[in-house]
């Protein structure tokens, strides 16, 4: 098949259209191409579309059909199907550049009722705070994806380098589905570029990792990412141990999936849960910086105070630097858990009967038992002697992201595309998150989602913070003349438009 990279364009750092061109790679010229064809590549699209570009003017690159799928892929298998509430907002709205009518005000609307309205009024004094159901997000999210006719602009395939162009703006490499296409590769020109890819990865703990590359059994030892239903089936047929690891929103999920398939089939599923260090109360840096804990939780709403979402926390961090924004950050952040009623009585029941126990401490040396099915795991606690565990599976809620370089994409523009790291370790934003030490000619490349964590802004990996990013780069994009800012006159027709749910012109 013709059309493909060769060994100078991949040592090449800046391509000239004559080097592309000898690779009989065929090049297609649109303003900007955004990588991803997730929910960040969706925001920037649906943000720009709104300000007035046309689709015809903008390319999305990826593999995903719909936006949402990788997401609802991730929220599903880590038991938040879609009956089931998100971490998110009532105004995070990938759907909604305005945030009105927000997610509880459409709620209430569709139910008829005045409790999601009381629920955003009171919170978090009176209420546990709002989170959409997952469903209403989804169905929100496909509204606003025929609305602005995303599919039109799609082009499947995977991305795996972006480079500079000779001259200004850059080279996209889209390789197309098999028999999708007459050349292998596909090169995108543009002035302009945008990646949001998401996760580079699951991130798997060196133990977990290595007893499945030892012993061949990628059944009893699963992450929480990943499918892993026949878990719970096994558990349903006959009675088991389940050890869960982590402290997060998905250790809460995956314990509630457990608590409850036990009630309602009243089932003898024994929990073990492995916390790596014990929150046994309130804690913080400081009196301002305190959250709430307890039983081996820190708890808080959301992945950042709601004050780095738009308030004074926000602002302090825009004005930091280096080591003091790297500290704020992991400061704010860490793993944590919304509190919920529901949950916490669960757990108190467990321990209360005994089926749900605590063990704080390192896991070493996970081994087949001997004598039954299952797992054995050498826990080392901090100040005991190491004891072994058996369990018939451990479900690993430690953590969904690995380093950047797992992604070949962001691999390529670390080598080749100037692009460099934050404190943090991810790509390296300024305040309108373009790619720090990638600009080409008057070509701008930026980027957004979890990869840029460690910037400015802090709920990066967020709806809020898709949309935030969005409006910052589309921002920048009309200061430099890619279109028109977002006036009062357009943006109220084209929250009108989005009201009626009529598409937008051309």
């Amino acid at each position: 098949m013709r059309g493909d990279i060769t060994q100078r364009l991949i040592e090449t750092d800046v391509w000239t259209d004559e080097l592309v061109g000898r690779a009989g790679i065929p090049i297609l010229d649109v303003p900007l191409v955004t990588v991803g064809s997730g929910l960040g590549s969706f925001t920037l699209f649906d943000t720009l579309r709104i300000y007035g570009v046309p689709g015809a003017a903008m390319a999305v690159l990826g593999p995903q059909d719909v936006p949402w799928g990788s997401y609802e892929y991730l929220t599903r298998v880590s038991q938040i199907p879609r009956g089931e509430r998100l971490r998110s907002d009532s105004a995070g709205m990938p759907d909604n550049l305005w945030g009105f009518p927000s997610y509880a005000v459409r709620e209430a609307i569709a139910e008829k009722s005045l409790r999601t309205l009381w629920n955003v009024l009171t919170e978090p004094v009176l209420t546990e705070f709002y989170t959409p159901r997952a469903g209403q997000v989804f169905t929100a999210l496909e509204r606003e994806f025929q609305r602005v006719e995303f599919a039109r602009s799609l082009h499947k395939g995977q991305v795996r380098m972006v480079r500079k162009r000779h001259g200004g703006g850059y080279y996209s490499i889209l390789t197309p589905p098999e028999g999708a296409s007459a050349t292998k590769r596909i090169a995108f020109r543009s002035n302009h570029v945008h990646i949001a890819v998401g996760y580079p990865g699951l991130k798997l703990l060196p133990d977990l990792q290595e007893y499945r590359e030892r012993y061949r059994d990628p059944t009893r030892v699963v992450n929480a990412y990943e499918p892993h239903e026949h878990v719970y089936e096994a558990l349903q047929r006959r009675p088991g141990t389940v050890m869960v690891r982590g402290s997060g929103i998905v250790a809460s999920r995956v314990l509630q999936r457990l608590i409850d398939d036990r009630d309602r089939l009243r089932l003898n599923t024994q929990i073990l849960h492995l916390f790596r260090s014990y929150v046994s109360g309130p804690h913080g840096a400081s009196v301002f910086q305190r959250r709430p804990g307890g039983n081996g939780w820190a708890h808080q709403a959301f992945n950042f105070p709601k004050a780095s979402f738009g308030g004074q926390v926000k602002q302090r961090l825009r004005r930091l630097e280096g080591r003091e924004r790297a500290e704020l950050l992991k400061a704010m952040g860490g793993t944590t858990t919304p509190r919920r009623k529901h949950w916490e009585q669960q757990l108190a029941r467990g321990r209360a009967q005994g089926w749900y126990q605590i063990l704080v401490g390192t896991a070493r040396n996970l081994r087949p038992d001997r004598t039954r099915p299952g797992v054995v795991t050498t826990v080392v606690p901090d100040h005991d002697p190491p004891i072994d565990t058996h369990a018939d599976y451990i479900i690993d809620c430690t953590g969904l992201e690995a380093d950047i370089r797992e992604h070949r994409l962001l691999a390529d523009l670390l080598d080749h595309g100037g692009a460099r790291r934050n404190p943090l370790g991810r790509l390296d934003v300024d305040r309108t998150f373009e790619l720090l030490g990638t600009r080409s000619g008057s070509g701008r490349a930026y980027a957004s989602g979890s990869a840029t964590l460690g910037g400015y802004y802090a709920p990066v990996d967020s709806f809020a913070g898709l949309q935030y990013a969005a409006l910052e780069i589309a921002d920048d994009l009309a200061a430099n003349g890619f279109c028109r800012r977002l006036d009062m006159v357009r943006s109220v027709r084209q929250w009108w438009l989005w009201v009626i749910d009529r598409k937008i012109p051309a």
